[in-house]
């Protein structure tokens, strides 16, 4: 049993994690997001704990960890969903290419910054109209040019094949894994920097969820992917680099063989290994 002196060294850690030196310096390099410092407050209550990271350039980066431990809340600040919430603030930098992306206009980040989330949620619109939904708001409406763009994203999201003898029909009638990849093709049409996807599989079957996961592979040469995931399995097999999120504390970040092989922390190995959570 632990002693109450190293009871209080674990919460400690777990309150401050260190983040290797190593680490801070390669990512503030090679970085496409990079968060210092970040902390995020639901009113009083803290939810991030001086998060710092660096994701990288067109990998897929996964954040891993039990309910309720920070990470949809972290991945929402990258286009600062979070702001829709009452009472809410962050502190902290987060860069967008090395620039304050807190400070820019947030409609420009939101263009540079998709996002598709747990539950899809095509417009009640056809199929077409929901992927050129944000060409159009985003002031490209040539015709010829939306027509091309709908059919490169129905294509990247692997679901041209699918639709495109029924580009005019409900997005509605599509299957619960069609309509989350429409959402993703809705996502990549404005050419997105960043992709987040928070637990995109969640609601899906095992065939819809292996035609994501492929998807990803496939569009990580045009935008860089962060995905916030329950299962673990997921994680092993479509992410480059992996973080686990605890208690709205960074625990550890690594690749993603070292995080499932051959974790530092104590907290890692718990969890990866199915002993909590």
């Amino acid at each position: 049993m632990a002693t109450p002196q190293q009871q209080q060294l674990t919460g400690e850690a777990l309150a401050n994690p260190p983040v290797p030196m190593a680490h801070q310096t390669s990512m503030a390099v090679s970085s496409k997001l990079q968060a210092n410092h970040v902390n995020f407050y639901y009113g009083a209550f803290q939810a991030l704990k001086d998060i710092t990271m660096g994701i990288r350039t067109n990998k897929v980066t996964a954040f891993i960890g039990p309910s309720g431990c920070g990470k949809s809340t972290f991945l929402r600040t990258f286009n600062r969903m979070n702001e829709t919430i009452r009472n809410t603030h962050v502190e902290g930098e987060l860069l967008l290419d090395g620039e304050n992306l807190l400070e820019m206009d947030v409609t420009g980040v939101r263009r540079r910054v998709g996002m598709v989330f747990q539950k899809s949620n095509p417009f009640p619109k056809t199929i077409f109209d929901n992927v050129a939904y944000g060409l159009r708001v985003n002031g490209m409406t040539k015709r010829s040019y939306v027509q091309e763009m709908v059919e490169k994203s129905l294509q990247r999201a692997a679901l041209w094949t699918e639709v495109k003898d029924k580009l005019n029909k409900p997005a509605s009638a599509l299957s619960g894994g069609q309509q989350q990849r429409l959402c993703i093709a809705r996502a990549l049409a404005i050419e997105p920097e960043v992709l987040l996807l928070d637990e995109p599989c969640s609601a899906l079957d095992p065939i819809a969820t292996l035609k994501i996961e492929e998807l990803l592979f496939q569009i990580k040469d045009i935008t860089t992917i962060v995905i916030v995931t329950h299962n673990m399995q997921q994680a092993a097999r479509v992410a480059d680099q992996t973080g686990f999120f605890f208690m709205g504390s960074l625990i550890e970040f690594d690749d993603t063989k070292v995080i499932f092989q051959n974790p530092t922390k104590k907290e890692t190995e718990d969890y990866v290994t199915g002993r909590f959570g």
